[in-house]
C-alpha cells in the first residue's frame, strides 16, 4: 500500500485539504471495521458462545504486544490507555510526592503535560519550567534545572513548533542527576520511526488517534520494567494485580498496574489495525513523504511568518497569523483544515503523508491574504 492508496481509504479526507493530523487523524475504513466487527462479536456472540472477559482479555493482550512490537518495548512494558493525557496522569498519581520534590518541564508542553503538575503544587511539590527558544531546549538549562529533580517531562515533538527534542540527550541529563524522565511522544508513532529502548526514557506516553490514524480512545503508555515495580497506581482494579481475591493485592508485574478494569477494548482492537496499516505502507516512507510535503508549505511561507524550522523536523508546522481564529475558521470555509495555537500567535498545519501536492498549494493559496 501506498500513501495514496491510504488516502482513499480515509472518507474524512474527500473532497476537503485537511492538514490536522497533530490533533486528529481521520481513520481508514478498515481501522472503523476492525473496531465495529470486535464490538458486535463482542455484544451479539461472546456472551453465549464465548467468554466475553476472555475474549477482551485476548484483544487486549494482542495489542499490547503489537504495540510493543511497534514501538521497540516488551509487552510487559506496555499498558493499554485512553489517552496520552490518562497516562502521564496515571503516572503522576503513581509516584510518592513529598513537600519539596522537583518537577523539571519545558515550557513547550501540550496541557497534557502542564495540568497533572499544576495539581501537585497544592501539595507542596515544585514545578520547575525550562524556557526556550524557537522550540528548542539549551541542553545546558536543563541540566541546571534537573540537578535536585525527581521527574523530568518533555514532549519527543514539540506541538508549538514542530521541533524534535533531542530525547535521547535529554535523557541521560536528567538520569545523571538523579530523575525519571517521562516523554510526551504523542506526535511521532505514525510519522517517525519511534525506538523507546533508544530513548532509555523510563515513562513515555503516546496515543494512536493522531498520525497512526487510530480510533480515540486507544493510547498506550511504556513503562520501563524496573521503574514500574516502584510505581504505586491511586486507582486499582481487577486488571492491576496479580489476584483480584488477595488481600494484600499484590500490583500486576510490568505496565499492566496500570490498567483497572472493564474499559472498551474496540478502541485498542482499531490501534492494532491501525499500527498494521501504517507499517504496510512503511513508517520511512510516510516519514519521507511529509519531508517533502512540509518542505514545500515552508518554502512557500515568508520568513518572518515561520514559526518552525526552515528545514521541517516533522510534519507540524507553525505560521504566525495576526488573528489565528479567524484564519482557521476562513480557511474551513475552502475546505482547509488546520488549527489555531493559543501561543504562539500562529496556525499549525499538520502535514501527513496522505495529504497531497494539491492541499498544500490550496494551503498557500488561503493564507496568501495574510502575507500580501
Amino acid at each position: 500500500m501506498n500513501p495514496t492508496e491510504l488516502r482513499t481509504d480515509v472518507p474524512a479526507l474527500g473532497e476537503a485539504a485537511y492538514l490536522n493530523f497533530g490533533a486528529h487523524g481521520p481513520s481508514p475504513r478498515y481501522v472503523v471495521e476492525a473496531a465495529n466487527e470486535f464490538q458486535q462479536s463482542h455484544e451479539y456472540h461472546a456472551p453465549v458462545r464465548d467468554d466475553p472477559y476472555g475474549a477482551a482479555f485476548e484483544a487486549f493482550d494482542r495489542t499490547r504486544e503489537r504495540v510493543a512490537s511497534f514501538i521497540g518495548a516488551a509487552p510487559d512494558e506496555v499498558a493499554l490507555t485512553e489517552s496520552t493525557t490518562a497516562g502521564i496522569n496515571a503516572v503522576a498519581n503513581a509516584i510518592d510526592w513529598q513537600p519539596g520534590d522537583v518537577i523539571v518541564r519545558t515550557d513547550l508542553e501540550h496541557p497534557a503535560g502542564i495540568l497533572p503538575w499544576q495539581r501537585l503544587r497544592a501539595d507542596g511539590v515544585e514545578v520547575r519550567v525550562v524556557e526556550t527558544d524557537a522550540g528548542r531546549v539549551d541542553p545546558a538549562d536543563f541540566a541546571e534545572a534537573v540537578e535536585d529533580a525527581k521527574l523530568a517531562v518533555f514532549s519527543a515533538v514539540t506541538w508549538t513548533h514542530g521541533t524534535r527534542l533531542p530525547v535521547a540527550e535529554l535523557v541521560d541529563i536528567a538520569h545523571d542527576a538523579g530523575a525519571r524522565t517521562l516523554v510526551d511522544a504523542v506526535q511521532v508513532p505514525g510519522q517517525m520511526p519511534m525506538d523507546v529502548a533508544e530513548w532509555n526514557a523510563d515513562i513515555v506516553a503516546a496515543a494512536g488517534h493522531k498520525w497512526l490514524l487510530g480510533l480515540w480512545g486507544g493510547g498506550f503508555l511504556y513503562v520501563d520494567r524496573e521503574v514500574a515495580e516502584s510505581l504505586a497506581p491511586r486507582t486499582v482494579g481487577y486488571r492491576s494485580v496479580e489476584t483480584p481475591t488477595a488481600d494484600p493485592y499484590e500490583f500486576a508485574a510490568g505496565a499492566r498496574r496500570f490498567e483497572v478494569g472493564s474499559a472498551n477494548p474496540a478502541p485498542h482492537v482499531a490501534l492494532r489495525e491501525a499500527i498494521d496499516v501504517i507499517d504496510e505502507v512503511g513508517v520511512d516512507r510516510i516519514q519521507g513523504r511529509i519531508q517533502r510535503l512540509a518542505s514545500r508549505f515552508v518554502d512557500s511561507v515568508p520568513n518572518d511568518a515561520l514559526r518552525s524550522p526552515e528545514t521541517p523536523e516533522s510534519g507540524l508546522v507553525t505560521v504566525a497569523v495576526e488573528d489565528p481564529e479567524a484564519t482557521v475558521d476562513r480557511l474551513a470555509e475552502a475546505d482547509v483544515v488546520v488549527r489555531a495555537l493559543p501561543k504562539p500567535d500562529a496556525i499549525r498545519a499538520s502535514i501527513h503523508a496522505v495529504n497531497t501536492s494539491t492541499d498544500i498549494d490550496r494551503l498557500v493559496e488561503g493564507l496568501a491574504p495574510e502575507w500580501d
